[in-house]
């Protein structure tokens, strides 16, 4: 009589329905969650990176620092730290981007500091210092730009893939939070009280917040690579601008500041005459002009 050999069942997964597969990574969880005595599996932290978002902590600070002088009418204090807050703001993402250390959670972390130290800092600021005598108005024009800073950040972190690098779409709220500032530390110097420039710290509070959602292009100084070598009139030049900045820096500032928050208009009035495109968001796609 013939014998046949018995074939042995194949394990086939396929043959099974893929909702009662074996899921392989829920395996390998529960054997992570397992105790495994001596030697427990090692299991990997998401961490955050000291440096910059020490930077990012200590401007934030400067920008909770500005908002209690103002409360002890230390409007002189005030300001500096918001011009400080300006320079650690500056520092954060370039050591980030030399150390290698950029990451979604301090991308996060820096626009927070940012609403607190160029948002509603300054709206406070100025509020306190002349914009409270107005009333109505007064609170209004402090909320307009409390709120056009909060809606510039949430745009610069939605449009940052689509617009032209070498300009910023609105006054960036650093410049504006310079301007109001500035604004207050220099009138503050020369011994002007906030109740008799209410009018003009309205006007300037107003344009700031306004001006922050608009679509005019700001150069934002991105395409200068200070890793090439640069001629030596260029570092005299730097000299110069550090000796006149400390000579009398609450004048020197804010005149700086306000030729840039004007110069937006220049750049858009001088693109729209040569016919070019005053938007900077790229809606469509480039296409090169050598055929």
């Amino acid at each position: 009589m013939a014998t046949f050999k018995r074939r042995k069942a194949k394990n086939n997964i396929a043959q099974f329905p893929k909702a009662l597969r074996p899921n392989k990574n829920a395996e390998r969880s529960e054997y992570l969650d397992q105790d495994a005595g001596d030697n427990p599996p090692v299991r990997r932290r998401r961490g955050i990176y000291l440096l910059p978002n020490a930077f990012t902590t200590a401007a934030l600070f400067c920008g909770f620092y500005a908002i209690v002088m103002a409360m002890n009418l230390r409007f002189d204090q005030a300001s500096i730290a918001i011009f400080v807050a300006m320079v650690l703001d500056s520092l954060d993402g370039r050591v980030a981007r030399l150390t290698n250390t950029q990451s979604e959670f301090g991308a996060q972390y820096d626009s927070l500091s940012d609403m607190v130290s160029f948002g509603a800092a300054p709206a406070l600021v100025v509020y306190e210092w002349s914009l409270r005598g107005m009333g109505k108005l007064g609170w209004l024009a402090a909320f307009v730009y409390c709120a056009g800073g909060a809606l510039r950040l949430a745009r610069f972190n939605t449009n940052i893939a689509v617009v032209d690098k070498r300009y910023f779409q609105g006054l960036p709220s650093p410049a504006a939070a310079a301007l109001v500032a500035g604004f207050v530390w220099l009138m503050d110097d020369l011994g002007f009280r906030g109740a008799s420039l209410s009018w003009a710290a309205w006007a300037i509070t107003l344009y700031a917040g306004l001006t922050m959602v608009s679509n005019v292009p700001f150069y934002s100084f991105k395409d200068i690579n200070l890793r090439k070598p640069m001629p030596f009139i260029a570092a005299f030049l730097v000299v110069l601008a550090l000796v006149a900045i400390f000579s009398d820096p609450s004048k020197v500032l804010f005149g700086l500041f306000v030729l840039y928050g004007l110069s937006g208009f220049g750049v858009y009035f001088w693109r729209w005459f040569k016919g070019k495109p005053v938007s900077i968001v790229q809606t469509e796609l480039e296409h090169d002009d050598k055929d």
